[in-house]
């Protein structure tokens, strides 16, 4: 099974950066699709950013330009950078893995238990 564990969050100003990281350990074969995902209070988990097979990175529309996804097979960690942060960047901060083609939380097997960001003014 994927284990996943997230580091990084914390709190900045708004204007200022992140970087977060998340380690896997199992078998990569099998979920090859990783993703990081945020949740704020009393809103729907959401994909931020995501990276297959084909090592073609995606983001929400929303952090284009500012958050940069990013993988080393070799030591096995998904990274995702984080600039220009403001207020609504703030939530829990998730990595999943996931198979081939998976895009909507629900098709994520794998999760990490989530690292907060908060985003001051």
């Amino acid at each position: 099974a994927q284990v996943l564990v997230e580091s990084g969050g914390g709190s900045v100003q708004a204007g200022g950066s992140l970087r977060l990281s998340c380690a896997a350990s199992g078998n990569r074969n099998s979920f090859p699709t990783l993703a990081w995902f945020r949740q704020a209070p009393e809103k729907e988990r959401e994909r931020v950013a995501s990276i297959g097979g084909d090592g073609i990175p995606r983001y929400l529309d929303s952090v284009m330009g500012r958050f940069t996804i990013s993988q080393d097979n070799s030591r096995n960690t998904l990274d995702l950078q984080m600039t220009s942060l403001n207020a609504e960047d703030t939530a829990m901060y998730y990595c999943a893995a996931g198979p081939g083609g998976a895009t909507m939380r629900w098709d994520f097997h794998h999760w990490g238990q989530g690292t907060q960001v908060t985003v001051s003014l």
